[in-house]
């Protein structure tokens, strides 16, 4: 037998089973995210990084690329730890990022996220109030649309 082959598995292995241990976030989790994702894509809002404003089609690259780095190295497993460790403030820098709609007034990202998170749970992919536990969402939650 070659002694030498060991020491060329034993690094190979060690990198097959780190590949292995980082899980995907959960099912809900992904669907959560791409959902958020694909709403900043389509809001047609600004999004403000590191000093300048970029169109929401570049910030949703930008968040994707990043998600999949953080979900690379197992750091998410809901919608909220993507918004926190992705979604909130440069990686770089630190300062936080905003979103402008319409020519509205700025607000964070992290507040936005949250908002759109918490319609969707609410309502559903398409607006319609969803069902928990046998009882309508709104009746759990007074939620305004549009807020």
């Amino acid at each position: 037998m070659n002694r030498q082959l060991p020491g060329v598995l034993g690094p190979l292995l060690g990198l097959a089973l780190l590949t292995v241990a980082s899980a995907a976030p959960p099912a809900t989790a992904q669907t959560e995210i791409n959902y958020l994702l694909g709403s900043i894509e389509s809001s047609g809002c600004e999004f403000y990084r590191n000093g300048s404003w970029y169109d929401s089609k570049r910030a949703q690259a930008h968040l994707r690329d990043k998600y999949q780095i953080l979900a690379a190295a197992d750091q998410i497993s809901t919608a909220e730890d993507f918004i926190e460790k992705a979604a909130t403030k440069s990686s770089l820098s630190g300062r936080p990022y905003q979103v402008r709609c319409g020519g509205g007034e700025a607000v964070t990202s992290n507040q936005w996220l949250r908002d759109v998170l918490t319609r969707y749970r609410t309502y559903g992919a398409h607006g319609a109030p969803r069902v928990l536990r046998g009882a309508l969402a709104t009746d759990v939650i007074r939620f305004k649309p549009g807020l």
